[in-house]
C-alpha cells in the first residue's frame, strides 16, 4: 500500500502513463459536469489537485471503501472542502456509497453530495470541512489519537494501530489562524503520521494570492519543524509519487508537500483565474476544456470503463490489506486479551464497565468549593478507569484544573501520556479536539468561559457532526472578579445554548459537577460544554433538597414549599442556585411558598416530555424568577410575560467578586426584594 517502487513506475508502458491520465481526467471531468449541472460549485480546485489526489488514492491510502469504519484505514482529510466534487469523485470512483446519481444531484436539496463535504452523510469522509483551516487542525487531532493509541495498544511484535492521515490543503487554509496555531503544535510534537499536500495554485477569490499572502509557506513550515519538499509541477504524478514515500520515510516530523498546480487546468480561458474558483466555467468553456482532454463531449458524466475498472481495483487492495490487519488483531488477541478486550470497547465506542463508581461524592463539610476545583476532582477519580478519556488546556490546566495527576504528559517522543499541552492555541484545541473525537477518542479541552469566542467555529462543527467533544470551559461570570470586564463572560450562556446539538450545563455546586461529567461521558449526538465556577460556592445539602442526579434531566425541583399551592418559582443556574436557595429558605420565614428549580441545562430539559417539563415548571405560576450572573436573552422562554430576570446587561467590572454580587443584585436580599415586587406586596 505504500506506492510503486521508481522503477515499476519509470518502467511503466506507456499505456500505464496513459491509464494514470485518464483516471486524472475522469475526476476532472466528474467535477467539472456535476458543478455545471448544479450550476453552482467550485470547478478550479478539483481539476488542478486531481492528478496529486490520484496519485495519493491510487498508490498509498490505505483505505477499503467496502468497510469504510476499518479502524486502521489511513485518514484523508480534504481541508480545502469548497472543492469536494474531488472527494465525491474518488469515493464515487473508488467504491465507496456514493452513486453517479449522488454526483449528478450535487448541492441540490437532500442529496448525498452538498456543498461542502459533510462526515455524517457519506462513509468515506473522515470530517466536515468547509471554514477553512478546520480540517488542517482535526487532522492534527486525528494524527494526536493515532499516535496515543499506538502508545497505549500496540506491543512489540504486535502492532495494531500503524495508519497515517493525509490531508489536501489550499492557500486558504494556511491564511487561516487556526492552520498556523494547529501546524506550531504538531510540528512541536513530532507528528510523523501526518502528512499533508498543499494545492499551492497562486489563486484565491480575489484574485492571484499576491495581493495578500506573501510569506515562503515552505520557510514557515519548516520553522515549525515541519519536514517541507516542494514540487514545481503538481501534474508530475511520479514526482508526487516520490515526495510522498520521502514523507511517509520521515519518522520525526510531519510533512508538508507543496505542489505549483493550476487552478482550473485545461481549462482555455479560466485555468489560473479567479473565475475558476467558486464558479461553474460554463457550458462552452467545458466543451472546449474537454477538447483540451481530448475527452469525448457527450454523455455528460462519462467514466470510461477502463479508469473506473483501474480505480475500482481499490476495493480488491483493501480486502488484502484489512485481512491481513485481522490476521495481525487475531494474534493480538491471543497475546494479550485484555488490551484487546480494551480495543473491541474503544472500536464500539463503549465506555467500561462500573467506571461511574469511580465518580465521588461531596459532604457539605468538603466545601466550599469552585466548581472547576469538584470537576478537577472528577477527573482525577476517574481517568485510570476511562483510558480513552485524553485531554488538557490551552495553558491554563492549574486554573481550571484539568491536570490528571501521575497521567503524564503527551509530547513528542512520549505519546502515551494523557495530559496535553495545547499552549494558548483556544481555536486550534478546539479543532484538534475534533479530530481526536473522530478518531474515537473521549478528549476534553479547557480555557475560561470568556474564550470560547476564540473556538466558535470548532464548536460549531463538533456540533453539527454531533462529535463527543467535552469542552470545559471555567471562571464563567463575572465573579471572575479582579481581572475584570475583559475577561468576565456576559453573552456567551445564551450564545452557546443557541448552537444546536450542542449540550450546555453549568453546574451549580460540587455534586452537580460530578453529575455533569457522568452525563458529558455518557452523552450522545453532540459535544458538551460545562461551564464551571472560579469562585468557591457552598456544597449543597442534599438532606434539605433533592439530589444532584436530577441535572441529567437538565432542570429539577431542588427545594420546594411545604404546601401545594406554589406563589413563585425561583429559577437558576450556576454560582446562582446557592444564592436562590437562600433566598428560598428567607421566603419560606416569610411564608411565601416557594419553588427553587435548578436549571443547568436547557438542551437536557427540552428533552424531556413536556409533562416532567410541566411538573417541574407548573404553567399555572406565573410568578418566575430567573437569576443567572448573564445575559438574560432567552430566559423569558421559562419565565412567561409575568415573570422577571435577574442577569447582567452590560459588561462586569474589575473588583472582589463579593463586591460585584451586591452591586449586580446576586444575592438573597436582593432576590427576596424582586420577588415581592412580582408578587405586588
Amino acid at each position: 500500500m505504500d506506492g510503486q517502487s521508481v522503477a515499476q513506475r519509470e518502467n511503466a508502458s506507456l499505456s500505464g502513463a496513459q491509464l494514470d491520465q485518464l483516471c486524472v481526467n475522469t475526476i476532472r471531468c466528474l467535477s467539472m459536469d456535476a458543478v455545471q449541472k448544479a450550476n453552482s460549485g467550485h470547478p478550479g480546485l478539483p481539476m488542478g489537485a486531481a492528478p496529486m489526489a490520484y496519485v495519493l488514492w491510487d498508490r498509498f491510502l490505505k483505505h477499503h471503501p467496502r468497510k469504510p469504519r476499518w479502524p486502521n484505514r489511513d485518514r484523508f482529510v480534504l481541508s480545502a472542502g469548497h472543492g469536494c466534487m474531488l472527494l465525491y469523485s474518488l469515493l464515487h470512483l473508488t467504491g465507496y456509497g456514493l452513486t453517479l446519481d449522488d454526483i449528478k444531484d450535487f448541492r441540490q436539496w437532500g442529496s448525498k453530495t452538498p456543498g461542502h463535504p459533510e462526515h455524517l452523510l457519506v462513509e468515506g469522509i473522515e470530517t466536515t470541512t468547509g471554514p477553512l483551516g478546520q480540517g488542517f487542525g482535526n487532522g492534527v487531532g486525528m494524527a494526536i489519537a493515532r499516535l496515543y493509541l499506538a502508545a497505549y495498544f500496540n506491543r512489540p511484535s504486535h502492532e495494531i494501530v500503524d495508519y497515517r492521515i493525509y490531508a489536501l490543503v489550499s492557500d486558504g487554509d494556511l491564511m487561516e489562524g487556526v492552520s498556523s496555531e494547529a501546524a506550531s503544535l504538531a510540528g512541536h510534537l513530532g507528528l510523523y503520521p501526518l502528512i499533508y499536500i498543499y494545492d499551492n495554485n497562486h489563486i484565491s477569490i480575489e484574485g492571484s494570492t499576491e495581493l495578500a499572502f506573501t510569506e515562503d509557506r515552505g520557510k514557515r513550515f519548516g520553522a515549525y519543524g515541519w519536514f517541507v519538499q516542494e514540487l514545481p509541477d503538481g501534474n508530475d504524478v511520479e514526482a508526487v509519487d516520490r515526495a510522498l514515500r520521502a514523507a511517509q520515510a520521515e519518522s520525526e516530523r510531519p510533512s508538508l508537500i507543496i505542489c505549483r498546480t493550476h487552478i482550473g487546468f485545461g481549462s482555455p480561458h479560466k485555468q489560473d483565474t479567479a473565475e475558476a474558483h467558486g464558479s461553474p466555467l460554463g457550458e462552452e468553456e467545458v466543451k472546449l476544456t474537454k477538447k483540451n482532454y481530448g475527452w469525448p463531449l457527450e454523455p455528460t458524466f462519462y467514466i470510461p470503463e477502463e479508469a473506473l475498472a483501474h480505480f475500482r481495483a481499490a476495493i480488491a487492495r483493501g480486502e488484502k490489506a484489512e485481512a491481513e490487519w485481522q490476521k495481525r488483531l487475531a494474534e493480538y488477541r491471543d497475546a494479550y486479551p485484555d488490551l484487546a478486550a480494551e480495543w473491541d470497547r474503544y472500536v464500539g465506542g463503549e465506555l467500561p464497565p462500573g467506571w461511574e463508581k469511580k465518580i465521588p461524592s461531596f459532604r457539605p463539610t468538603d466545601g466550599p468549593l469552585a466548581t472547576r476545583q469538584a470537576s478537577g476532582k472528577v477527573l482525577n477519580s476517574i481517568s485510570a478507569s476511562l483510558p480513552t478519556l485524553v485531554g488538557g488546556s490551552a495553558d491554563l490546566a492549574p486554573s481550571t484544573d484539568t491536570l490528571v495527576k501521575g497521567a503524564g504528559d503527551f509530547e513528542k517522543g512520549s505519546y502515551g501520556g494523557k495530559n496535553f499541552h495545547f499552549g494558548v492555541r483556544e481555536h486550534a484545541m478546539g479543532a484538534i479536539l475534533n479530530g481526536m473525537a473522530l478518531s474515537g477518542l473521549l478528549p476534553y479541552g479547557a480555557t475560561f468561559l470568556i474564550f470560547s469566542d476564540y473556538m466558535r467555529p470548532t464548536l460549531r462543527l463538533a456540533a453539527l457532526m454531533e462529535l463527543h467533544s467535552i469542552f470545559v470551559y471555567t471562571h464563567d461570570s463575572i465573579f471572575l472578579g479582579e481581572d475584570g470586564p475583559t475577561h468576565e463572560p456576559i453573552e456567551h450562556l445564551p450564545s452557546l445554548r443557541a448552537i444546536p446539538n450542542l449540550c450546555f450545563i453549568r453546574p451549580g455546586d460540587a455534586n452537580e459537577t460530578a453529575v455533569a461529567w457522568r452525563v458529558a461521558l455518557e452523552h450522545r449526538g453532540g459535544p458538551v460544554a460545562l461551564a464551571l465556577t472560579r469562585q468557591k460556592l457552598p456544597i449543597l445539602d442534599r438532606r434539605k433538597c433533592a439530589l444532584a442526579e436530577g441535572l441529567a434531566k437538565g432542570a429539577y425541583i431542588l427545594a420546594d414549599a411545604p404546601t401545594k399551592r406554589l406563589e413563585v418559582l425561583l429559577i437558576a443556574s450556576g454560582s446562582e442556585v446557592s444564592v436562590a436557595f437562600e433566598a428560598y429558605e428567607k421566603l419560606l420565614e416569610e411564608d411565601v411558598a416557594t419553588r427553587v428549580v435548578s436549571m443547568p441545562s436547557w438542551d437536557l430539559f427540552e428533552r424531556q416530555p413536556q409533562s416532567y417539563r410541566d411538573e417541574v415548571l407548573p404553567p399555572e405560576v406565573s410568578a418566575r424568577l430567573a437569576i443567572e450572573a448573564a445575559s438574560p436573552f432567552g430566559w423569558e422562554r421559562y419565565v412567561g410575560p409575568r415573570g422577571a430576570v435577574i442577569g447582567m446587561t452590560r459588561f462586569g467590572a474589575s473588583s472582589p467578586y463579593q463586591v460585584l454580587a451586591e452591586k449586580f443584585g446576586f444575592t438573597a436580599a436582593h432576590v427576596v426584594r424582586k420577588v415581592h415586587e412580582l408578587l405586588g406586596r
